[in-house]
């Protein structure tokens, strides 16, 4: 689920993602959240740097998403275009600075199996003094293969307490095809870090509301809440840095290997099924996360400007 996915969770009750990505929480965070806010208006600062920053972000979990966003554009450069996004979608925030984000997309070359990358973080500062903090990175491939997208995803309502979602969401039915199955997800020995995750006695299975997104994850998918109340944020810290970022970078190491970077023969017909159920993804997205959401976080003209952008790069 791409991003700028305001998935919150419902556990802080002053203002009840993700999706990474939820939605009832979320409906009430930005409904709360934009009630402070006044007229709003683009800022243009530089183009995709602004992303990069992770400004919001502890040092650990800033050098994460760092390192995840350069070795994804690293690994796959010569099969990127730029990003063409215009300034006051690559950074955008309301007149009085309480909420901000940033996005970077960068589609695939034409004659790449990489239909688009998609980063981006989020910012607001709630009435009650605490800050959201949403940082995503995805990116989706063309029905040229059937290869698996990636996702991960982190909410964070304060300094202890945090979602986490990272997975290869699968393009295929996993009953009807046990050799993809198989493949992606056996073979690459994904669930192996699902268990080192929530091994960790600060962790919980989390249970996303929307019955739509559960729907899209794999059997090896990482969706958990991680609390370190009792040990602070230095325990937080901790744990991104020796547990979550060692995983993370494992299983975007195992997607560029298997997924975005090997050549998978799809046929006619099976590439139209998969184009269909690709379209259908992109357009929930947008109709439950995006659409939804954004303008009453940022008013309507700025939401309806980068819902735009996003939905051109997903029809392209």
């Amino acid at each position: 689920m791409p991003n700028m996915a305001l998935m919150v969770y419902p556990s802080a009750k002053a203002f009840s993602l993700p999706p990474p990505v939820e939605s009832r929480f979320r409906e009430l965070v930005i409904r709360n959240a934009a009630s402070n806010m006044a007229e709003n208006v683009p800022i243009r600062p530089g183009s995709s740097s602004k992303l990069k920053e992770f400004p919001h972000l502890s040092a650990s979990h800033r050098a994460l998403m760092t390192d995840l966003v350069g070795a994804t554009e690293s690994r796959l450069e010569d099969r990127l275009l730029p990003c063409t996004l215009p300034p006051d979608v690559e950074y955008f925030q309301n007149q009085n600075g309480t909420s901000q984000g940033a996005l970077l997309i960068r589609s695939g070359s034409p004659d790449s199996s990489i239909n688009f990358i998609l980063g981006s973080w989020l910012h607001s500062q709630l009435p009650t003094g605490a800050s959201l903090n949403i940082a995503s990175l995805s990116a989706y491939l063309r029905p040229s293969t059937d290869a698996p997208n990636f996702l991960i995803e982190f909410i964070q309502s304060s300094p202890t307490s945090l979602i986490l979602i990272l997975d290869l969401p699968p393009r295929k039915d996993l009953v009807l095809n046990p050799d993809y199955l198989q493949l992606f997800y056996e073979d690459t020995g994904l669930d192996k870090y699902r268990k080192a995750i929530e091994e960790l006695p600060e962790v919980r299975p989390y249970a996303m509301s929307s019955l739509f997104f559960r729907s899209l994850v794999s059997p090896t998918s990482i969706i958990v809440r991680v609390d370190t109340e009792s040990g602070g944020p230095e325990r937080m810290e901790e744990i991104i840095a020796n547990h979550v970022g060692p995983v993370a970078r494992d299983v975007i190491r195992v997607w560029l290997d298997e997924c975005a970077c090997k050549e998978r023969g799809v046929g006619e017909m099976e590439r139209g099924n998969i184009e269909k159920r690709d379209e259908l993804v992109k357009k929930k997205t947008i109709d439950i996360d995006l659409g939804s959401s954004l303008p009453r976080l940022f008013g309507q003209e700025i939401a309806d400007r980068v819902v735009a952008a996003i939905q051109q790069i997903f029809e392209a």
